[in-house]
């Protein structure tokens, strides 16, 4: 078993809320506010939220205001983005917020972006989607910069800056980690070369290769950090009750995803039809804690990542009840993934 490997376990939210189960939002947000105390008090190290943008079912599309209240309700678990969509944010406010989320969190905060994919997202905001690659590229530099410089000065197709300055600067020196996101082999070498770590998630293996690769090629200091996991793991004590129950919210979730994809010209999921589907294709995966402790030991083998997390709360799922499958994965999964204690 996996007592000589140091995961770090983490939480992945989005906040939907579709119609077919639809809720009040403020009970929707501050149930799952306060899953996460919970989840701190629990042992979890991180959580991590994720943004999109006219979404029907409500999936969060403000992600710093979450993160700065998670961060004055919590005191110990790590907050970050998994991921902000750069592109369609001012780079100098996002290095501006996130600053400010770092001091109100006392040095917990964690910046992940992505480059997006969802044209109507683009449009809405009057971003071209053809910029994407150049504005994340620029922004994750001006960000970086700002963080930990006194003066910026900067020059590209997107921002200019002169003898610009961040006041206050953040917390955590001499920042706070920056990861990247994304699915494409070109994802993992702008986190090599411009990031801190690499997140993904479901089956990532050559993306954690490529991205090892191009971090050492270019000759950076420090151990490649890799963030990543299955896209649904749930412990349970009755597997196959606790599959029928979350299968129709998960099958929703990939069906959606789908949707988006497709209207973007990509595809991430094979095509789910039924339950059945998501537990041949390993998309959802209710078992015991022992057998999540086995699969976890596979992904992190085969991966190398050094932090581990996982969808939450599925869309419209009883958040008192997932509750209840992240306690026992907190007693009896993740204590075999951190050091004996002597």
């Amino acid at each position: 078993m996996s007592n000589e490997k140091n995961l770090d376990f983490g939480l992945w939210y989005s906040f939907r809320n579709p119609e077919q189960w639809r809720t009040d939002y403020h009970d929707l947000y501050q149930d799952h506010l306060n899953q996460i105390i919970q989840c701190e008090h629990l042992g979890y190290d991180d959580v991590w939220l994720t943004e999109h943008h006219l979404c029907e079912d409500g999936h969060s599309p403000s992600i710093l205001p979450l993160a700065s209240a998670i961060a004055v309700l919590t005191k110990k678990i790590r907050i970050g983005t998994g991921v902000l969509l750069l592109p369609l944010h001012n780079a100098v406010r996002i290095a501006e917020d996130t600053a400010t989320i770092d001091i109100l969190s006392n040095g917990r905060f964690e910046l992940g972006v992505g480059i997006g994919y969802r044209p109507q997202e683009f449009e809405a905001l009057g971003v071209s989607l053809s910029d994407r690659a150049s504005l994340i590229n620029e922004g994750l530099q001006v960000i970086k910069q700002l963080w930990t410089e006194k003066l910026v000065n900067f020059e590209g197709k997107h921002y200019t800056l002169k003898n610009a300055f961040l006041e206050p600067k953040p917390v955590q020196k001499p920042s706070p980690p920056l990861w990247v996101g994304g699915f494409a082999p070109a994802a993992a070498k702008r986190a090599a070369r411009l990031g801190d770590g690499y997140i993904g998630t479901g089956e990532m293996t050559e993306q954690a290769k490529i991205f090892r690769d191009e971090w050492h090629r270019l000759d950076r200091t420090g151990k490649p950090q890799l963030a990543g996991g299955h896209f649904w793991l749930v412990a349970s004590k009755t597997p196959d009750k606790t599959f029928s129950e979350i299968a129709p919210h998960v099958l929703y979730q990939i069906e959606t995803y789908n949707k988006w994809l497709g209207e973007a010209g990509q595809a991430l999921f094979p095509v789910v039809k039924t339950p059945d589907d998501l537990k041949e294709l390993g998309i959802l995966n209710c078992v015991s804690p022992q057998h999540a402790c086995d699969l976890i030991d596979d992904y992190a083998e085969s991966t190398g990542i050094q932090r581990y997390y996982t969808w939450t709360v599925p869309p419209g799922y009883s958040v008192t009840k997932m509750t209840e499958h992240l306690s026992l994965f907190a007693e009896e999964v993740i204590p075999h993934f951190k050091p004996q204690k002597s």
